[in-house]
């Protein structure tokens, strides 16, 4: 089930690449939150949008606003994964794909002519009272972070 923006933000307590817990709620109140869900760490699209996003996360905060990024990969790939790439945003791991679902990001994909599942590419920005204001799926990595950055700029204003 996709979510839409008006929607309240399903809420999730994940481990980070430190193997510390992040729960959204915890941000409730005080932050604007933006989660964007990747395939897997260390192919192309997903370190350019990855070192995208972290390249302009001061300009998030200087908004409100942290960033989070979430796939499957356990908590040593993501630290293996940040540390070669030099991504200095929080990487989640949901490894038995639970929050992929609930945010309607894992997919059946056509490969091969085969039906697999995986990560559909997706960024949800969610308010500091939880609402969805943009669900984005489906998305071009070139150029998101700053799209995404005008988004919540204009959320903001």
């Amino acid at each position: 089930m996709l979510l839409n923006a008006g929607q309240t933000a399903p809420s999730f307590s994940l481990p980070d690449a430190d193997m510390e817990t992040v729960d959204l709620a915890s941000y409730l109140g005080t932050k604007n939150i933006v989660l964007f869900f990747y395939a897997k760490d260390g192919t192309p699209g997903c370190i350019r949008e990855a070192t995208d996003f972290s390249d302009h996360e001061q300009e998030f905060a200087e908004q409100g606003c942290l960033v989070f990024g979430i796939s499957r990969d356990d908590c040593l790939q993501h630290a293996e994964f940040r540390d070669r790439e030099g991504i200095g945003l929080a990487l989640l791991s949901d490894a038995d794909g639970t929050v992929c679902k609930q945010y309607g990001v894992w997919q059946a994909k056509e490969v091969d002519g085969r039906k697999k599942f995986g990560v559909v590419r997706s960024t949800f920005i969610i308010d500091r009272v939880g609402i969805i204001r943009h669900a984005l799926y489906n998305v071009n990595y070139k150029g998101h972070a700053l799209d995404v950055l005008r988004l919540v700029k204009e959320m903001n204003s």
